[in-house]
């Protein structure tokens, strides 16, 4: 089978690139295919990508191209994973932002608004290339940001075999079961809301409930996630949150942190980005693969341990070390993004059911949301594919926060389809993150007037 990277060339595609080959034969691919339309970087970020897969092994098939068409021809598989804009699209949406004095964060509310109107055009575009040259039924795995939003766009235009990925519940499960010395297997969790707006609920190990252990602990706000939020607001819910709930219930302190520091998340990963690129472009990469991968992780690692440092005014909990190439080979991988996608695939083709979370159609899972919304929810996989489980009636706390960002995503996609200014205001001003009629408008049109390249004239 044949499963392919749209935007191989970005700056994970290594740890992409290991994650895939490393269960390749065990899940029946014996062809991936790395695209990119950036050529410089599909050469630094494809090359070595394409590098660590014939370590791991070389009889699969390895392509890098930047034509779409040959990428996705006959493909079984398909991981999106696009910045349109590239870092500099980034940077923008979020000092657009911040002259309102506004969370320009890239995944929720004024940012994540912005990066869609550049990201869902993008994916139309290649679902419908999907659709015309891959397998009849082939699955799409979203991981371009802002992952929910845009693959309730894709769902909505009719694309039924888009899956929305996000490795943050993943990596979060991840620091549960350590946290409770438990297993996947006999660990369990409900995840429910939405990408970047979730919770998690009825924490079990061996079928007991630690739900209330785990909350009233200690530990969970010193080795986990959690150690974002105070332990007065999660024993408020009753559950667990998703990091990122913390831009919405500490929104004032995560601009205030921003506009202090000078520097937003964007600029930071724009800045260590350029240098890494600079060091690695004169390079060749299969010649001095040793000497380049050194440069790659220094900077990825970098990237990674100053996650929210920023907006938070803390650092991760988990601190990389910075490994050589052999030790990142045979180090045991951790899956990330790719783990989530490849997890779907070896379930549909096995007995055994696991869980995990997507986003997919509500289908009457959360009541009070439609069927047809994209929610991020736990899911049973199997052979006949993603179920995703009851959760019935959420209390009014999460609700109502699911409801407003659900209503912000519905119109912003209508907004996109049509080109409707007016349904672009509307749509932000419910954010709750924006809830103004007055800055919805000046953020709408700076973000059109700045993204014109992108998404062409709107009209009212």
């Amino acid at each position: 089978m044949k499963l392919v990277v749209l935007g191989g060339g970005g700056v994970r595609s290594p740890f992409l690139s290991k994650s895939i080959v490393t269960r390749a034969k065990k899940i029946g691919i014996n062809k991936i295919v790395f695209m990119d339309n950036d050529m410089e970087k599909l050469r630094i970020y494809g090359g070595m990508s394409k590098h660590i897969a014939n370590c791991i092994d070389e009889s699969i098939e390895f392509i890098l191209t930047s034509d779409p068409i040959e990428a996705v021809e006959d493909a079984d598989f398909i991981i999106t994973t696009l910045r349109v804009g590239q870092d500099e699209g980034r940077v923008s949406d979020e000092r657009i932002a911040l002259k309102y004095n506004i969370l320009g964060q890239e995944t929720t509310g004024a940012g994540g608004f912005a990066m869609s109107l550049r990201s869902i055009p993008a994916l139309m575009n290649y679902c419908e290339l999907i659709k015309k040259y891959s397998k009849k039924n082939a699955y799409i795995f979203n991981f371009t940001n802002p992952s929910g939003l845009v693959t309730q766009a894709l769902r909505s235009a009719g694309y039924d075999n888009v899956y929305g990925i996000c490795d943050g519940p993943s990596e979060f499960i991840k620091e549960l079961q350590i946290l409770t010395e438990s297993r996947s297997d006999n660990f369990s969790v409900e995840c429910f809301g939405l990408n970047h707006l979730s919770w998690f609920r009825k924490i079990t190990v061996n079928g007991k409930d630690i739900t209330k252990d785990i909350i009233n602990g200690k530990e969970l706000y010193i080795k986990t996630e959690e150690h974002l939020f105070d332990e007065k607001l999660v024993k408020m819910h009753k559950m667990l949150l998703n990091g990122y709930l913390y831009f919405y219930y500490y929104r004032e302190k995560a601009v205030g942190l921003i506009n202090r520091s000078g520097k937003t998340r964007g600029e930071t990963i724009l800045e260590i980005n350029s240098r890494m690129n600079k060091r690695l472009s004169n390079l060749d990469i299969e010649k001095e693969f040793a000497k380049a991968f050194k440069i790659y992780l220094e900077h990825y690692y970098e990237r990674e341990n100053s996650y929210m440092s920023i907006e938070s005014g803390s650092t991760r909990t988990k601190q990389v070390e910075v490994p050589d190439v052999n030790e990142f080979i045979e180090q045991e991988d951790e899956g990330g993004y790719a783990g989530v996608a490849l997890n779907f695939i070896e379930a549909m083709q096995t007995d055994k059911e696991i869980e995990m979370v997507l986003s997919v159609p509500n289908n009457g899972s959360i009541e009070g949301l439609e069927d047809t919304d994209v929610v991020e929810i736990t899911c049973k996989i199997n052979k006949d594919g993603a179920v995703p489980v009851k959760i019935g009636k959420v209390e009014p706390l999460q609700m109502n926060l699911i409801r407003q960002v659900k209503l912000f995503e519905r119109t912003t996609v209508e907004a996109i389809r049509d080109k409707s200014i007016d349904k672009a205001i509307e749509g932000l001003m419910v954010h709750p993150l924006v809830n103004s009629y007055s800055l919805a408008k000046q953020l709408v049109n700076e973000y059109l007037n700045e993204y014109k390249e992108y998404v062409g004239d709107w009209g009212e």
